[in-house]
């Protein structure tokens, strides 16, 4: 028999307080998996970086306690704000003024993007150093083909008069940005679709990254077609690439299953941070 449990069953493990919806929980359980994940591959810049999430059917957006390590963040302590930034709960921790600007922003712009996932990872920040920026080289690079905005650097994102900037260079096709020397943004319909995102790029920019070291002692870059290019990336999108599987992103239950083996109180609200 199967130990695996069914995905409907994954959001019933641990009590939901009944101050939030079912809605809500579901997306709070979400977002703080993708900040524990993140954690957990050494994706973060300590407690800085933003991981924000629309609760859906509301206006309102959940976001990182300012302070807390990513390690910490468990779905009760998730911070709610409307989309101008104010708190409307009772949460003892501010909210990261740079992450309200770039995040608002966008969540502002893109009613189809539920979820805005900022970091500074190593790879992908590398990328952002260079002024080719991103090649899709490899199968899973495809999907990234012409959905990449570019942004130039302003400095640390405080300035509100940015946020009209960065959603013309995010368009209204595109779901990932390279943040030129800073890091990168990637989105999502959900806050799976962006994570598994993100583990793609950085993965597909630490190939990339290699593959310009071996050019760089005498080997030649090898690129697919064009033509291959574009249909790889609409195999994706068109969901032909998940061979039939019975969820959008099947590889979501299995982190939540990972992160509950590693800590198994991270989604306990009894337990106060």
């Amino acid at each position: 028999m199967s130990s695996v449990q069914p995905t409907a069953d994954i959001y019933a493990l641990g009590a939901r307080p009944e101050q939030f919806s079912d809605n809500e929980w579901q997306t709070r359980v979400d977002l703080a998996a993708a900040y524990r994940l993140v954690h957990y591959y050494g994706w973060t810049a300590q407690v800085y970086n933003h991981i924000t999430a629309r609760i859906p059917d509301t206006e309102h957006l959940l976001i990182n306690p300012f302070g807390l390590g990513y390690d910490e963040i468990r779905p009760d302590n998730l911070v709610k704000i409307d989309i101008d930034g104010n708190k409307l709960d009772d949460s003892p921790f501010p909210i990261n003024q740079a992450g309200y600007t770039i995040h608002s922003a966008i969540h502002s712009a893109r009613s189809d993007l539920q979820c805005v996932l900022h970091t500074h990872s190593q790879n992908a920040t590398a990328i952002s150093c260079l002024e080719e920026g991103f090649m899709p080289l490899t199968q899973m690079g495809c999907m990234f083909y012409d959905r990449i905005g570019t942004h130039e650097f302003e400095g640390i994102a405080l300035d509100l008069a940015e946020r009209e900037a960065i959603v013309d260079d995010l368009g209204t096709e595109k779901h990932t940005m390279l943040l030129y020397n800073h890091g990168i943004l990637v989105c999502g319909q959900s806050i799976a679709q962006a994570f598994t995102r993100l583990y793609h790029f950085e993965d597909c920019a630490g190939v990339q990254l290699k593959a310009l070291a071996a050019v760089a002692g005498g080997a030649r870059l090898k690129k697919p077609r064009p033509e291959i290019v574009l249909k790889t990336r609409e195999q994706f999108e068109s969901g032909a690439a998940q061979a039939g599987a019975d969820v959008p992103l099947p590889e979501w239950p299995a982190y939540l299953r990972l992160l509950d083996r590693v800590d198994p109180t991270w989604r306990d609200a009894s337990i106060s941070a």
